[in-house]
Order: C-alpha cells, then sequence, then structure tokens
C-alpha cells in the first residue's frame, strides 16, 4: 500500500483527493473503537479506505498549503525514525539523532550568518515563533522566568498586519496579551511600513509601553512578501527591541544565490523561524529555531529536572539538549532534513528552490497575458501567484460594490467544482478589502510549466459559465 502511495505521487491523471463530506465520510469507514479488536484484514482494509479519502499532497496538483511533494530521502527518514521510535531529549537514548541535530541546526545557522548561533527542533512554525517571544522576554527581563509577570512592565512587540497569527497566539500564551500586539500597517506588496514602525514604537513608549521585538516576516503566508529586514535591524537597534525574523515558509530563498537577496540583512536578527518541511520539501513535521546568541535557550526554558538531566553521568552531559526545549518528549524531526541534506548537498536544494521561483515567474508572466486573469500583485517576490478569475460573464461590466461582492463567490465555487472532481486543490482568501482571489503555492520540486499550464486552464473551464 505505501509503495503504491509513492509511486502515484507524480501520477498527474490520479485524484488530489475523493472528496466526501463528513456525514458520507463517517458513513464509508468504521472509525468506532471497540471492546473486541478486529482482525488484520479488517485493519488492512480500513487502511486503503485511509489512503483512497486521505488528500494527496505529494500529487503535483496540491497547492493548497505552504507545502507539497513527496521527497523519497525524507520519507526514508521519516520511516527509519518511526522504526527506532526515541526522543530527542538526551544524548543517553538518541545519541545519533544528538549529534546530527548539531549538525544541521549549526548548518542553518552558518546558512543564515549567525557565527555562533544555537537552536532547537520546535513541533511546528508556531512554536517557533512562540519561543522568540519567550526568550526575547526573557533576555530583557531574565527575572521573569523565576517571579512570573510581576517582574515586568507594560510590554508590547510590533509584527505586521500580514504576519503569521500565531505571534498573536503566542502573545496569549505567554501572557503578553492580544491587546498588546501592534500591528504595523504593510504596502500594496504586502511589505511591513517601517516608517508605520518607528512611529508606532515611538507611540507605545509615549503610553507607557516598553516595546520588546520586532517580528519580521521573510514570505508572508497569503502575498509571499518580504519584510525590510534591514530597516527593521536599523529601528530595533535604535529602540534596544529583539529582532525576530519568521522565515517558516520564504527561508528556502537562503539557500539560493540567485533568490538570497530577498533576505538581506537576516544575520541581524536575534532569532529565525525556519521550517524546512516548507519550500525546502521535508515531510511534516521539520520547524527549527535558531538564535544568535549561545545558551540563552537553556537559560530561557531550563527546569533541570534531576531525573533525567543527571549531572553525574558518564557521559559528557552537555550534549543533553532536551532542556533547551519547551517540550519534554521531542521526536526526532532532524533526521528527515539530514537525509534529504545529505543526499542532495546545497546545490540539490538550491536547484529545487531555483525551480519553484522559475515556475511561479512562468504562471505569472502567464497570467498577465490572459483575459479573465487579473493578478493581486504582477510582480511576487516569493513563489504565491495570487489571482482573480473573472467569468466571461463579468467581463467588460461596471466593477461596482455589488461587481466585487459577486467576484468573491467565484473563488470559492470554482474551487468546489476542483475538489468535488479532484482534479486540484488550490487555496482562496480575502485580504483587506480584497475580495475572495487565489493563491497558487509553488514548492514542489518536481513542477514543470505543464503544470503551470494545467492551473490556467482547469480554473478557466470550471469558471467559464458562472
Amino acid at each position: 500500500m505505501l509503495k503504491e502511495v509513492v509511486e502515484k505521487s507524480g501520477d498527474v491523471s490520479s485524484k488530489v483527493i475523493d472528496f466526501k463530506h463528513p456525514k458520507e465520510l463517517q458513513k464509508l469507514i468504521n472509525l468506532s473503537l471497540e471492546d473486541r479488536g478486529v482482525t488484520d484484514d479488517t485493519l488492512l482494509q480500513c487502511c486503503e479506505q485511509i489512503i483512497q479519502y486521505s488528500v494527496k499532497t505529494g500529487h503535483p496538483h496540491f497547492f493548497n498549503q505552504l507545502f507539497s511533494g513527496l521527497d523519497r530521502y525524507g520519507l526514508a527518514g521519516s520511516w527509519l525514525t518511526e522504526v527506532l521510535n526515541t526522543s530527542q531529549y538526551t544524548y543517553e537514548v538518541a545519541p545519533v539523532f544528538t549529534l546530527m541535530e548539531q549538525v544541521v541546526l549549526g548548518e542553518m545557522c552558518k546558512v543564515v550568518g549567525f557565527k555562533n548561533g544555537d537552536g532547537i527542533f520546535c513541533p511546528g512554525g508556531s512554536v517557533s515563533n512562540i519561543c522568540g517571544l519567550n526568550v526575547a522576554r526573557f533576555k530583557k527581563f531574565p527575572a521573569v522566568k523565576a517571579q512570573g509577570m510581576q517582574a515586568l512592565p507594560k510590554l508590547c512587540i510590533f509584527t505586521s498586519e500580514q504576519s503569521h497569527y500565531s505571534m498573536k497566539k503566542g502573545a496569549a500564551l505567554i501572557g503578553l496579551g492580544l491587546d498588546n500586539v501592534r500591528l504595523v500597517p504593510c504596502d500594496s506588496r504586502g511589505k511591513m511600513d517601517t516608517e508605520a514602525l518607528g512611529k508606532l514604537t515611538e507611540q507605545a513608549k509615549a503610553e507607557g509601553f516598553t516595546p520588546y521585538l520586532v517580528n519580521a516576516t521573510g514570505g508572508t503566508t497569503v502575498l509571499g512578501a518580504y519584510d525590510p529586514i534591514v530597516e527593521i535591524a536599523d529601528i530595533c537597534e535604535k529602540y534596544d527591541m529583539w529582532l525576530h525574523v519568521d522565515v517558516c515558509w520564504g527561508g528556502g530563498a537562503l539557500l539560493s544565490a540567485k533568490h538570497r537577496a530577498l533576505l538581506d540583512g537576516i544575520e541581524r536578527a536575534d532569532s529565525v523561524a525556519w521550517n524546512p518541511h516548507k519550500m525546502m520539501g521535508a515531510p511534516l513535521q521539520c520547524c527549527a529555531f535558531l538564535t544568535k546568541e549561545t545558551g540563552i535557550l537553556q537559560q530561557a526554558h531550563s527546569a533541570n529536572a534531576s531525573y533525567l538531566f543527571q549531572q553525574d553521568k558518564f557521559y559528557d552531559v552537555s550534549y543533553d539538549t532536551g532542556d533547551k526545549s519547551l517540550q519534554c518528549g521531542r521526536k526526532v524531526d532532524v533526521l528527515k532534513v539530514w537525509m534529504m541534506w545529505k543526499a542532495k548537498g546545497h546545490a540539490g536544494f538550491e536547484a529545487k528552490i531555483n525551480n519553484a521561483f522559475a515556475m511561479a515567474g512562468y504562471l505569472t508572466e502567464k497570467l498577465k497575458t490572459l483575459d479573465g486573469f487579473r493578478l493581486i500583485n504582477p510582480e511576487p517576490e516569493c513563489t504565491n501567484v495570487c489571482f482573480w478569475f473573472i467569468p466571461p460573464s463579468m467581463r467588460g461590466e461596471e466593477e461596482d460594490a455589488a461587481w466585487w461582492q459577486k467576484l468573491g463567490k467565484v473563488a470559492p465555487n470554482i474551487k468546489e467544482q476542483m475538489v468535488m472532481k479532484g482534479t486540484m486543490m488550490i487555496g482562496y482568501q480575502p485580504l483587506g478589502d480584497k475580495v475572495n482571489f487565489f493563491r497558487v503555492v509553488v514548492s514542489n520540486e518536481k513542477l514543470t510549466t505543464a503544470d503551470m499550464d494545467f492551473i490556467i486552464d482547469e480554473i478557466a473551464g470550471c469558471g467559464q459559465n458562472l
């Protein structure tokens, strides 16, 4: 079964999904848990159904999320991880993986530009961003670890209005509060307005707040915009604020000589969140938190559990890295990306990244020439291609409020048609005053211009008679 899934992952003639509504799916698969176990044959039948009705994210026409594709080296790493089934908190139970994590995190720090950096793998980019919020607060107010909120003045942070929602979740979780996340306006391309950031910082200080962190984004979720890190770093230095850069999505550009300039200035960051399971194509999940300052993770997060991190072990306990993490049990996520990096080398990753940008560029340029397609951003920075499709019945009409309201229903309708047929999955969303538009995310390394042409033809076909 597994072999068949892998072999079909690149088959464009297969379905991305055999969609069923929840009530239908509940009738098709017996998910109930009972007193007596079932036979192996029954379980195998269940496995066949699970595969049949699951989304095939390795399919060339899956563009729905900021991840796609099926890398066989990464898959091998995933399987080996499950077979060995260990937790990455001490060298004692994960000797090879402890050393491997040091190597991979060290390489990622080197790519970012951190000469003596540190890091840890986290369960998702959101947790990496939350680490940034917590470590930055500890750095500025170390008493918070022991004394809690009583040790703090009124704090606030800044992030762009188009940044990832995990900054708000993190603020709520660590007690900063949603109201103290100050959203910085963006320009028409989705990039943070640094002039507004400076003014907002002055305003917060005048109100008696202590701004302690700015979150810059390298590849926003919707438009794929890269915030101007150099300018933001200047403001952070001026006002003594920690600079965290969320490159969970767009960090792959760091591996490409052609596109690295999108992240100029990232070496000036204090911390970085970077997900190899996105643009780099590692299997889920694979997320790193990197920081410029060695030791700060241990200082901020350690609880020194004597039953796990004994200091009188027979080996060098500096290799017991688990106390740097917010977790105790921690899955071995590093093996997936190590397998890929070992097999492909830097050159292989660079070729993958360059192909994704090239395919996104091809799609963008072709959309400019076609009737009925209108780009949100004619010159996207990342591999997010965002656009409206205007059905023939709406072309040439006055684009008043009613027209735009009608256009907002087009993308959901076309997506429903594609999903029900199983031909393609593409995300859509509104943004600010813009009604629903398509967002094609290009990251699968096997994509060709034929796949980009298919996107256009399928959307136009589904929307022809709307």
